[in-house]
């Protein structure tokens, strides 16, 4: 899902991971919302409303009173939308109809400061597997090595394959242990 989601938004930034972070965390904050947004062109990933700070801060922007903002912030990001007042203030500080129509859609938002610690943990992660490749596999292995089978690993790349290919086609469900295997051959 995340992986579609920065095909889709194709991020140029660390602020735009965090609204991708926060997109992948919240409901109906992505799909039939922001993706749809970004598709039409009718903004960018850093323009959507990723996080529930984004809110507070664009309202702001636009000329809306703090702690009117932060009202409006705390209502979007529980689901409860918008008042008819607050939609009209929104109006007559010049907010586009499509910022309002999203909010309207949203029913969890998720904080800026959690999508920061997850975004940062992924890059950590990310550069012990690009950089630290044996200590970031010992370390993986030794905590979730519950479908590592070093025999298997040892395998043709193409039987490797060949088993992913089997799991992908398969009609019945796989086991838990199966599912184990097939996450190990991904990493």
């Amino acid at each position: 899902f995340s992986q579609k989601m920065l095909e889709e938004a194709q991020p140029k930034c660390f602020a735009d991971l965090l609204q991708i972070s926060g997109l992948s965390h919240g409901t109906d904050v992505w799909t039939g919302n922001a993706q749809d947004l970004i598709k039409d062109g009718t903004c960018t990933i850093s323009q959507v409303i990723g996080c529930r700070d984004n809110i507070m801060i664009d309202l702001i922007r636009y000329g809306l009173d703090n702690a009117e903002s932060f009202k409006i912030m705390e209502s979007v990001r529980k689901g409860k939308g918008l008042t008819p007042e607050w939609e009209e203030h929104m109006r007559e500080h010049n907010v586009p109809d499509w910022y309002i129509a999203s909010c309207k859609k949203i029913k969890y938002m998720f904080p800026r400061g959690h999508a920061v610690a997850y975004v940062t943990m992924g890059l950590r992660v990310a550069w012990y597997k690009v950089y630290r490749p044996q200590a970031y596999y010992a370390a993986y292995f030794t905590i979730r090595g519950d479908g590592f089978d070093a025999a298997r690993m040892l395998l043709s790349v193409q039987t490797l394959r060949d088993r992913l290919t089997d799991f992908a086609n398969r009609e019945e469900k796989m086991s838990v242990r199966e599912k184990q295997e097939e996450n190990a051959y991904r990493m």
